[in-house]
């Protein structure tokens, strides 16, 4: 990769930031605090909706975690039809699956109640319904969502996808095993509801992945050259909740101020990056997903370290600023010093978590298929620090190997 295509990326992001000023930011009306969940009866009743698809996956239809709900629902006279043919990192398939069930049973709005991969395929689903003359591979990329979709609200129960606020759905295509984003302000979610309670149960490296996830998420926009005030600020916040909750959360699962907080940060992470995007952390994690259905918070806590280490120079001083709200900077040290406390200091939260340092399942003949898909999705799109080319991208892949 020469320096005329480095330079023709930092045009693109360039004149992709000052059309994003452009674009309707409308963020989702927000409902939170304990059993905030059953106020969707009276949301969808004000909108006269008497008929939903509720998108979820199957783990959390065995607990019965939205038995409540569906109970309420059934209440107040408003049908549900429940879906849960959802996987880890969803499918175009599954999306084709919950449009059909959403047409059949005549439904007319829909709620997402899940992890990112329910909202993600929920947010498929309502663009495959809403546009049904383009696939979703034809929508792969930015703004190509026509239609807004139809009545949309995100109940998360993982705090790290940030999904009930973000613009982008992560849809996996099995035939190629590539997983890839599709990005427009209609898939933003009209209603986000951050409910504490729905995530008390989670399991412990559930809790610490997505909330890896979520730091990811703050971390990428915060460092990356398309950063606002607003997302610079929603960033840090996000840092400084994770920092001050997210072991609390793992250590203490029922502390319902500590998951009130998770939730929050994972949406302030998400609304940073949906204004100020990603980078090579998840370029690179989405490519495990589609290839070895890696779950992405574990991907994206794996590899964010490494990824910050390649940038080196390039972040000190915003990763220096960063570890101010994370608690951890000496204002004896210098920007390097204490970007290099902050990388640290996520070493340590993965090592708490045990969270894997490197992974054993990435084949050697592989490599240049991630390297590729990575780089294709990162380029000339994500404004990150520094660009990387194929010999950049795959001296990170490696490290990351066992």
């Amino acid at each position: 990769m020469g320096k005329l295509y480095k330079a023709y990326c930092r045009v693109y992001q360039n004149i992709f930031k000052i059309a994003m000023n452009f674009l309707p930011w409308n963020e989702p009306k927000v409902f939170s605090g304990e059993d905030s969940v059953f106020k969707i009866a009276d949301i969808l009743k004000n909108e006269n909706i008497k008929n939903v698809l509720l998108v979820t996956d199957n783990g959390l239809k065995n607990i019965g975690l939205a038995d409540e709900l569906i109970k309420v629902l059934e209440d107040n006279s408003i049908k549900c039809t429940v879906f849960t043919d959802v996987q880890q990192n969803p499918s175009i398939d599954n999306v084709e699956n919950a449009k059909k069930v959403y047409l059949e049973n005549g439904c007319c709005a829909i709620i997402a109640f899940g992890g990112g991969s329910p909202i993600d395929c929920a947010k498929g689903a309502g663009a495959r319904i809403s546009n049904p003359g383009k696939t979703i591979s034809q929508m792969r990329g930015q703004i190509k969502v026509r239609k807004p979709l139809p009545l949309f609200i995100a109940v998360p129960t993982t705090a790290g996808t940030g999904s009930e606020t973000t613009v982008a759905t992560v849809i996996t295509d099995t035939k190629t095993h590539e997983k890839y984003a599709v990005n427009d302000p209609k898939l933003r979610p009209d209603y986000a509801i951050l409910d504490p309670k729905l995530t008390v149960g989670l399991p412990a490296h559930i809790t610490s992945t997505t909330g890896i996830d979520a730091l990811t998420h703050a971390v990428e926009a915060y460092i990356g050259k398309s950063n606002t005030k607003d997302t610079k600020r929603s960033a840090e916040k996000a840092v400084r909740l994770i920092f001050e909750n997210l072991e609390r959360a793992y250590n203490e699962p029922k502390n319902i101020q500590s998951r009130k907080n998770m939730l929050e940060a994972s949406y302030h992470a998400g609304l940073a990056f949906t204004r100020a995007y990603v980078g090579y952390v998840h370029a690179i994690a989405h490519q495990l997903g589609g290839l070895y259905s890696t779950p992405h918070g574990l991907a994206n806590a794996v590899i964010l370290p490494y990824v910050l280490e390649w940038f080196g120079e390039n972040v000190y001083e915003k990763l220096s600023e960063l570890s101010k709200c994370a608690g951890i900077s000496d204002p004896d040290k210098s920007d390097k010093e204490n970007a290099l406390l902050f990388i640290q200091a996520i070493k340590n939260l993965n090592e708490k978590f045990s969270i894997p340092d490197k992974f054993d399942f990435i084949r050697e003949e592989d490599i240049p298929t991630i390297v590729k898909r990575a780089l294709k999705e990162a380029n000339p799109l994500y404004p990150v620090p520094k660009i990387m080319d194929e010999k950049d991208c795959e001296e990170v892949v490696r490290k990351i190997m066992k």
